[in-house]
């Protein structure tokens, strides 16, 4: 299984839903971004630490951190390894140690953060999930003036619905609405397995 390194991008409020986050991974030799989908509670620890930010008392994630530095043990890596039914799957990798742990990849990416461990993907995983920015795919000039990019879009009617969909999808990237951009291309993915 070929692997890819990613980076914590950053993080989004998902407008669709109530307290959930799109935690947008960057892959670290390339341009492809992996959105998923965590809770407030996660998000929070990813970016307190991300931040610098050190609360009054240790969180969970902080917890899991100092037991791991007791126990002398070593977070080599976190790896996202599995896909089900729209369900990410991920992995503590503790080499030293002989032991892979399974874990949220909210929870492990927290983990990863506090223990400065890299962070991978399986390369069909990323293959599958993953969203390239159209602009970076094309060589897109970034200094064009956006109201003559607006003007332009907008007299570019869709042809096909494909064409819609695809249209939506780059707009939901250059808006960062990362969620929104994970389900278009879902729906892309269906709508090329049906023709």
């Amino acid at each position: 299984m070929e692997r890819i390194q990613l980076s914590v991008l950053g993080l989004s409020a998902s407008p669709a839903s109530n307290n959930a986050y799109a935690l947008i991974l960057k892959e670290v030799e390339g341009n492809r971004r992996l959105p998923i989908i965590i809770g407030a509670f996660e998000a929070q620890a990813i970016a307190l630490e991300m931040e610098k930010v050190i609360p009054p008392r240790p969180m969970t994630h902080d917890l899991l951190k100092s037991m791991i530095d007791s126990f002398g043990a070593f977070l080599s890596e976190v790896l996202i390894n599995e896909l089900k039914e729209g369900t990410f799957y991920a992995k503590l990798i503790f080499e030293d140690m002989g032991l892979e742990i399974d874990a949220r990849p909210s929870d492990a990416i927290a983990l990863a953060v506090r223990c400065n461990a890299p962070i991978y993907v399986s390369d069909d995983i990323l293959e599958e999930t993953g969203i390239a920015p159209q602009s970076e795919e094309e060589g897109f000039d970034e200094a064009r003036d956006d109201s003559a990019m607006e003007q332009e879009e907008q007299s570019k009617k869709p042809r096909t619905k494909m064409d819609h969909l695809q249209t939506m999808l780059d707009k939901a990237i250059k808006n960062e609405d990362y969620e929104r951009a994970a389900n278009l291309r879902d729906e892309i993915k269906k709508l090329l397995e049906t023709s």
